[in-house]
This record gives C-alpha cells, sequence and structure tokens, in this order.
C-alpha cells in the first residue's frame, strides 16, 4: 500500500502528448498493448506478450513473446506487483532493441484509476515506463460504491450504438472511468479507466477507434499471441 501510495502521487491525469490534441489523434501512429497469459496449471510462469501495431490501420509492426517467471502472488488490488515488473522488462527491450518502434501509448488489460486506491496496472505500468496508459478491463471492479446492479445493467443496455458510453461515477462523486459500447456487434460494455499522461475523453475516443471487435486490436493482438505461444 505504501508503494502504491508513493507511485500514485506521480499520475498524470491530463492529455500531455502534441497527438491527443489533434482531430483524429493526426500525430499518433503506434499504439502498444500489453497481456499476460498463464500456463495451465502452473501459475509459476506466464507468457508475457507486448505487440506495437501502427495507428490507425492497426497492423502489427513489432511482437514480442516470451516465457517469465512470475514471483509474485496473486493479491486482489495488487496485480501490478505480480505483472508489471515483466511488463516493463519487454518495453524496455523494445526501447533497446526497436527504438524507433516504440509505442506513443500502452493498453492494458485491466485498470487505472478505476481501482481500491486509485492506482491498478495502467498507471503501475504508466508511471514506471513514463508512457500515456490507458486501462481498459472487460469486467467491473466493484469500488467506491460502484457495483453491477439492475441500474447499472439498465444504463449498459440503453448503450444503443458504438461509441456510447456513460461515466462511472463512485459513492465519492469522483468519475473513476466510462463504460462504453466498443462495438455494433458485442453489447457487452468495455471499462476505460485513465492510466497516466491521457485525459478520460481522450483515452475513450482512442479505445473505440482502435476496436475491430470488443476487445481494441493492440490488447487483442498481444492476448492472442500469447496464447498461440503458450499453445506452441
Amino acid at each position: 500500500r505504501r508503494e502504491q501510495a508513493r507511485l500514485r502521487a506521480g499520475v498524470l491525469e491530463e492529455d500531455t502528448e502534441p497527438w491527443q490534441k489533434e482531430p483524429q489523434f493526426s500525430g499518433l501512429h503506434r499504439v502498444g498493448g500489453v497481456d499476460l497469459s498463464y500456463s495451465k496449471g502452473d501459475e509459476s510462469r506466464a507468457c508475457a506478450s507486448l505487440v506495437v501495431l501502427s495507428y490507425p490501420d492497426l497492423e502489427v509492426l513489432y511482437q514480442d513473446c516470451r516465457m517469465v517467471p512470475v514471483t509474485a502472488p496473486y493479491v486482489a488490488g495488487f496485480l501490478a506487483f505480480r505483472e508489471v515488473p515483466v511488463l516493463v522488462e519487454a518495453v524496455q527491450r523494445l526501447q533497446r532493441e526497436e527504438p524507433q518502434l516504440q509505442p506513443q501509448v500502452l493498453l492494458v488489460d485491466g485498470n487505472g484509476l478505476l481501482h481500491p486506491r486509485g492506482f491498478g496496472i495502467a498507471c503501475h505500468l504508466g508511471v514506471l515506463t513514463d508512457l500515456p496508459c490507458i486501462g481498459v478491463a472487460k469486467n467491473l471492479l466493484h469500488v467506491d460504491g460502484l457495483v453491477r446492479d439492475e441500474l447499472h445493467k439498465e444504463q449498459v443496455r440503453s448503450l444503443q450504438r458504438s461509441g456510447e458510453a456513460f461515466p462511472l461515477t463512485g459513492t465519492s462523486g469522483k468519475v473513476l472511468g466510462m463504460v462504453l459500447r466498443s462495438h455494433e456487434n458485442s453489447s457487452r460494455p468495455l471499462y476505460v479507466s485513465v492510466g497516466h499522461r491521457v485525459s478520460l475523453g481522450t483515452a475513450v475516443s482512442l479505445v473505440r477507434a482502435c476496436c475491430r471487435f470488443r476487445v481494441p486490436e493492440p490488447i487483442r493482438q498481444a492476448d492472442i499471441r500469447s496464447r498461440e505461444y503458450l499453445r506452441r
């Protein structure tokens, strides 16, 4: 908790890059996605995957999949201590070996500010790499009074078209993220939250722009490739 609080002080919740303020993000050329896939029955090893896609074409420019040891246990609210170290190593490897392909933003399968202490895995990875990061979760984390009750389900049903969204406001009054219908063909929403060096509005717009399917392509490709690596 102390370490999370210390790093939390470094989170920037606003747009810091010129491309974030441009129409259609015209200065954005590379979007990264990260994922960890675990071997069945072996929680001590995982495949860490980092991909970089072109933007707006969403073609894979770079991929790095490798087996890594996972030493920290899973503890709810502290996932980052288990997964972030190997993801930071993957980013640093890319910066050393293919610096021209460094992503201008990272999409992370998990939460950012939408977290019991306002410091989810997307914040943690963002602060340690100093890259803009966005949290994209598939399920609602029950925090600050947010629950998947009938009212929430009704609000989700009200999202009729791709790109429609509504804010997640906790009982504290703070907006912790947005619920986004990311694709016409999926009524299941995404939960988007700020990780680092990005505003919530920019985060939602970019996630929507990266969705060919329900899950944004950088995360989807990282997941596909890590699972394929494990199968092989």
